[in-house]
């Protein structure tokens, strides 16, 4: 990022840029571990690689028209706005974070997105050309676990005695920071977390509550017509209502279950209503629209105000999902 913002990327620009792209593109249709998928697709009660590849479809459309979009609104930005908010943003650097340049630091400037970039073409590879599947938490452990050996051996060849130690520290600043990126989320998702019956019995202190959200959304079908277009913008908006607890997951078992019912009298396949669902409640809740979500992470490495990446995000994010809904009945 601080390349990114050196040739003239703004810091606001280029966290909206991961956010579109890992918090919605690649998290929405999470098509290698399939967990979103599975989701939707038991609760439709359809194949799980029907929702699958429809939703990689659906998230490259929304990806790619946001992205377009966001481009478009960067290029209305001039050099000299541009420079000023680079200068500002870099000035936030202490001196430690910019180590002198060895031979040491170069290498692994190189070895170390080499590394990672194995470990996305072995996960490809096991997508496609294998039955191995990376479930549940195998590939964040993957990936986690390939960057605490990097640590190890980063720190070793830079401080071979104080290895251990070294690591340590840094394993405790990166604890430290994420407290500090996530901790906004816990108070304000609390009160969102009221709405599913999964939690708020806990939050409450009772055993049995209402899902207040859910219920809320449920009540609302009966009031979507037998259309194939209200039913597909129908299902995205409850996947986008479903995504305020800032979750993104929470709610596919709800959209899933309410394409399979509505997928007969609406004429769309199940799959598909399944896919524009996960959509909605993935790319808003997932990280790109919910400032109590994930993108507070995003927010806090790219240290800027995470209101103000909703607000960018929002025009982007929504044209690119009503793109995607259209097309979606287009061609399915």
């Amino acid at each position: 990022m601080p390349v990114a913002i050196r040739s003239g990327l703004p810091p606001l620009f280029a966290a909206a840029a991961i956010a579109i792209a890992g918090q919605g593109m690649a998290l929405s249709s999470d098509y290698m571990i399939q967990i979103a998928p599975m989701l939707s697709a038991t609760a439709a009660g359809v194949p799980v690689t029907d929702v699958a590849d429809r939703a990689l479809v659906l998230s490259l459309i929304t990806g790619g028209t946001a992205i377009s979009i966001l481009y478009y609104m960067l290029k209305k930005q001039t050099n000299k706005q541009a420079n000023k908010t680079a200068k500002a943003w870099l000035k936030q650097f202490k001196p430690k974070h910019v180590p002198k340049v060895t031979w040491k630091s170069t290498t692994f400037a190189f070895i170390t997105p080499i590394v990672f970039a194995a470990v996305v073409l072995y996960m490809l590879y096991t997508a496609f050309f294998t039955e191995l599947q990376l479930e549940g938490g195998a590939g964040a452990a993957l990936i986690g676990g390939m960057a605490t050996l990097l640590l190890l051996v980063i720190c070793f060849f830079d401080r071979p005695k104080k290895l251990f130690d070294d690591a340590s520290n840094h394993l405790v600043e990166g604890f430290i920071f994420a407290f500090k990126a996530m901790g906004p989320v816990i108070p304000i998702a609390g009160f969102f977390f009221l709405g599913s019956n999964d939690f708020s019995p806990s939050i409450l202190g009772v055993e049995q509550t209402p899902a207040f959200l859910f219920d809320l959304v449920q009540s609302g079908e009966e009031f979507i017509p037998a259309h194939p277009a209200w039913t597909a913008f129908g299902l995205l908006t409850i996947g986008m209502i479903t995504g305020l607890d800032g979750s993104g997951f929470s709610g596919l078992p709800l959209t899933g279950a309410l394409s399979g019912a509505l997928a007969p009298v609406s004429g769309i396949d199940a799959a598909t209503l399944a896919a524009i669902g996960q959509m909605g409640a993935i790319w808003v809740g997932g990280g790109t629209l919910i400032a109590w979500s994930s993108l507070v992470a995003v927010a806090g490495v790219a240290k800027v105000n995470v209101q103000e990446l909703v607000r960018l995000c929002f025009i982007p994010v929504i044209s690119g999902l009503l793109v995607a809904t259209v097309l979606a009945l287009v061609i399915w």
